[in-house]
């Protein structure tokens, strides 16, 4: 806030996506527009929308969650509420969950099958389109890396 304070340009970058979409870049946005400071934003990558436009999951209404729950009970409520909209869903996840949460979205939606599209944009992208199982089944065989980004299809 000092530097915006004394008259120069600062920029908000983050090593993966948008920043301030599920992302901490939210708080220093927050923190800049409540002093009185112009926010402008560039247009870049988002996962989100990366993802769906890569899917070839019908996107003309989709419900962006972000991350869900930790906790698994938590996280099996909020993917039936989900389910229950009957849109597309786009969720982000850590490599340290993913194979919870896709077992999650197995139990919840049955073995649908989903896009999981993994460090988009960058040097070792991939959009995978299989049911649930064959990605856990996948991502077991080697340990998850990089930010996750799940599409799961309307029922």
């Amino acid at each position: 806030m000092r530097e915006l304070a004394a008259g120069r340009s600062i920029a908000l970058v983050t090593d993966a996506g948008t920043p301030g979409i599920s992302d901490p870049g939210v708080l220093l946005v927050r923190e800049a527009r409540a002093a009185g400071f112009t926010v402008v934003p560039v247009p870049g990558p988002s996962a989100v929308v990366a993802a769906l436009s890569a899917s070839g999951v019908a996107a003309d209404g989709f419900v962006f969650e972000g991350f869900l729950p930790v906790k698994p009970g938590r996280r099996i409520k909020r993917l039936k509420a989900l389910r229950e909209l009957e849109t597309t869903v786009v969720v982000y996840e850590s490599p340290h969950r993913v194979l919870a949460t896709l077992g999650a979205i197995g139990e919840v939606y049955g073995d649908v099958e989903l896009v999981v599209a993994r460090e988009l944009t960058k040097q070792f992208e991939e959009v995978v389109r299989a049911t649930a199982s064959a990605h856990v089944a996948r991502l077991t065989a080697a340990e998850p890396r990089g930010e996750f980004t799940l599409v799961i299809p309307a029922n």
